[in-house]
């Protein structure tokens, strides 16, 4: 891991995730998570304050980088629930089959390099009547603003660490498994409009 990757990267990405349109998005789709939880991308911590305790017993937070998680610390020592770090990446979940009731993706699927065998993992972990709750950017409806993400892409993955910001989002869901049950969409505000789009729903196992 290089210099960019451990010392700003973390920096940026806590800043980025942070901002003020993006905590309301968090604070629309968190605190629907019920019992065990995997969150996927924990990063620094942001979500856990929007943790219902009275509803989860804890949550794995599955991250692989060590910058984000000495980032979360803070976080950690004033969450509400229960944490426990898998510190691997998205495509490798180290937990048994049926063993979660609620995945959570918060802006987390455009970074994932095999987002399929990333899915299929939480496919997997997820018990039969659990819940996939997203909240993720991706690919824009209008043609004008899709051609600059294309345009742009390449030179945000290596500023973002991997972040692509034109993934299908509920195509990538579908494909990998899941049936959407609920989805909004909108540009988020005072967010570039390349960057903004923002979709959140819950989806579950077929």
């Amino acid at each position: 891991m290089g210099f960019y990757e451990r010392y700003i990267l973390p920096h940026f990405i806590n800043r980025a995730c942070g901002a003020p349109a993006i905590l309301k998005q968090r604070q629309k789709v968190v605190p629907q998570a019920r019992g065990r939880v995997l969150e996927v991308g924990m990063g620094s911590g942001i979500n856990l304050q929007y943790y219902d305790p009275d509803q989860v017993e804890f949550v794995f937070g599955l991250e692989p980088s060590e910058g984000m998680r000495k980032k979360a610390q803070k976080n950690l020592e004033s969450s509400p629930v229960e944490v426990r770090w898998l510190d691997l990446p998205g495509e490798e979940v180290p937990l048994d089959d049926d063993s979660v009731d609620t995945v959570m993706l918060t802006f987390t699927l455009c970074t994932i390099p095999d987002w399929r065998a990333a899915l299929e993992q939480m496919r997997r972990v997820l018990k039969p009547g659990g819940t996939l709750l997203f909240c993720e950017h991706g690919e824009a409806p209008d043609e004008n603003v899709r051609r600059w993400q294309d345009r742009l892409n390449p030179i945000w993955q290596v500023i973002g660490g991997g972040c692509n910001l034109n993934r299908p989002i509920p195509t990538c869901l579908e494909e990998g498994g899941f049936a959407i049950s609920k989805i909004e969409t909108r540009y988020l505000p005072a967010t570039p409009r390349f960057a903004g789009y923002n979709y959140w729903g819950a989806a579950s196992t077929r």
